[in-house]
């Protein structure tokens, strides 16, 4: 295994979910949990969910903007919004699902596309989720 460059902590305390506390440990990330009103909680708090889309979102905007800086492109206006979906798996369990939809401006509808799959490749949440989830990309030129 290749030397770590990097472990964030964090600690979830509480009912989890269901009204706990989660708070890495640089105290950076200090969050109130709550199951989201669409799942018949209270809300007032963020969940896991939303947790893991801000982290695929800037992961793979982190990714977009380094593989085009490799290939000597300048994205001007670009953004990636995740939508993480939960849903029950018929096993008493639950999956996760995943949408990226991929904005760029100034570039040709192509290009775009080609760069949105080398941040796919080198994206550490695309590669930690390829195969486990079902995941759909969309890449929209603006």
């Amino acid at each position: 295994m290749s030397e770590t460059l990097y472990t964030a902590v964090a600690t979830s305390t509480g009912n989890g979910r269901a009204g706990g506390h989660v708070v890495s440990s640089d105290g950076n990330l200090d969050l109130v949990l709550a199951i989201p009103t669409e799942m018949g909680g209270r809300g007032g708090g963020t969940n896991p969910e939303q947790l893991f889309a801000a982290g695929w979102s800037a992961c793979f905007h982190s990714a977009l903007k380094a593989v085009a800086a490799a290939e000597k492109i300048t994205l001007t206006d670009s953004a990636v919004v995740a939508d993480i979906s939960i849903f029950p798996n018929g096993q008493g369990g639950y999956d996760l699902g995943a949408s990226l939809h991929v904005e760029i401006a100034d570039i040709e509808q192509a290009e775009a596309e080609r760069l949105v799959g080398l941040a796919h490749q080198v994206c550490p949440y695309s590669n930690a989720t390829r195969g486990n989830i079902k995941v759909e990309i969309e890449t929209v030129v603006a």
